[in-house]
């Protein structure tokens, strides 16, 4: 068990190590702040991208025409038929004389649709199919088309292949950023803390001559990353934070279509994995830049 003068100590030499190298180590906590920036704002564009496609995904439907001389009954047993499909998760029945409401509304009021037609309703009725997983929409489509009572059957086919195939590239595209930008901030927080380390390497030399451990040499370093680290990722969650409630808030009031997330508890959650995650990279920079000088 280590003593807490022992402690007190090492936390000093790294508070005294920070405040000497004072240039060096505003570099290092600048460093960090705009590492750990940019890769915690691309992982809140990557996640509300994410959320973008899901909504868009979720809003995926199969359009049914029925043929429009089928009757009560048949139009009931494809109800059903349709209901009993494996992946289909609700169904929907719009009928003839509401269909035409429907679009008597959008022509708005004054239009009488159904006299200007001489009385009769053309529009069949029809179903509103929602899938459990939208990558399965044309196969469910393709089924629900062989079926005799289905006149048509509308589900944007083609461009829904195409929209799926865009949203796994975003996907896997923002994920390859996302790991690219984390080497990138362990590289750049290991070479700053090497340079600080390297300025000590007769210091480290001298104390591994007189008997000190490798230990007792590295946490110093091993402390000095973990402030530097923690203090640079702090400053780069408090200005994501910031930034990130601003642009929501406008978001909202002008394109509030657009979702996003703003789930205050779920936002601070993921700084508070960013600011740890800037701790442990700068510790293990310090630890990892300081064996070189061990090896006497």
């Amino acid at each position: 068990m280590m003593k807490l003068t022992t402690i007190r100590f090492l936390v000093g030499q790294a508070l005294s190590s920070i405040k000497r190298n004072g240039m060096m180590s505003l570099a290092s906590i600048g460093t960090v702040a705009i590492s750990m920036f940019v890769l915690g704002t691309f992982l809140l564009l990557a996640l509300n991208a994410n959320l973008v496609a899901d909504a868009i995904e979720t809003n995926v439907e199969i359009a049914v025409l029925v043929h429009p001389d089928a009757s009560k009954e048949t139009i009931d047993s494809t109800y059903n038929d349709i209901s009993s499909l494996n992946g289909v998760m609700a169904v929907t029945h719009v009928g003839k004389d509401e269909a035409l409401a429907g679009l008597e509304k959008q022509f708005g009021e004054g239009h009488d649709l159904l006299r200007s037609l001489g009385g009769v309703n053309p529009l069949p009725d029809s179903f509103i199919v929602k899938v459990e997983n939208p990558r399965l929409v044309s196969k469910v489509a393709d089924v629900i088309g062989g079926f005799s009572s289905v006149d048509k059957v509308r589900y944007g086919k083609g461009m829904i292949e195409k929209l799926f195939s865009v949203l796994d590239w975003v996907r896997w595209l923002g994920a390859g950023i996302a790991v690219l930008l984390s080497l990138a901030a362990v590289f750049l927080i290991a070479i700053t803390v090497r340079i600080t380390v390297f300025a000590r390497g007769d210091e480290i030399t001298i104390m591994k001559y007189v008997g000190a451990t490798n230990w007792f040499i590295r946490l110093p370093f091993f402390l000095e990353g973990l402030i530097l680290g923690t203090l640079g990722s702090l400053l780069a969650a408090t200005a994501i934070y910031f930034s990130y409630s601003k642009l929501v808030s406008y978001v909202i009031l002008t394109v509030n279509f657009i979702p996003l997330i703003t789930d205050k508890e779920f936002i601070l959650q993921l700084l508070l994995y960013l600011l740890v995650g800037g701790a442990v990279l700068g510790s293990i920079g310090s630890a990892v830049s300081v064996r070189k000088f061990l090896k006497v």
